[in-house]
């Protein structure tokens, strides 16, 4: 498990909050339409990009006039779910 958690902290470490939405919308996508690849690569691609702004919305929103940079709002909505998955068995 420590292993796993290194990779992916290095991976996003590299490439930021894209990589860390790229580990984790796949298996939210694969928890709501089933495991049928036709199906999970699209719909990944379109969670992705609603979380991403969702996410850019929630970040201007919450203290106005000023912004919560976009990386530490993804993180706090997707660390609790990634150990989550770091933690599980399947």
């Amino acid at each position: 498990m420590l292993i796993v958690l290194i990779l992916a902290g290095f991976a996003v470490a590299v490439v930021g909050s894209i990589g860390f939405i790229g580990l984790t919308i796949p298996h939210v996508t694969r928890f709501l339409v089933g495991v049928d690849y036709h199906s999970i690569i699209p719909c990944s691609a379109v969670l992705g990009s609603l979380f991403v702004v969702f996410a850019d919305l929630g970040s201007r929103m919450i203290n106005p006039p000023y912004e919560i940079p976009l990386g530490a709002l993804i993180a706090l909505l997707g660390v609790p779910f990634f150990l989550y998955l770091a933690r599980s068995k399947a």
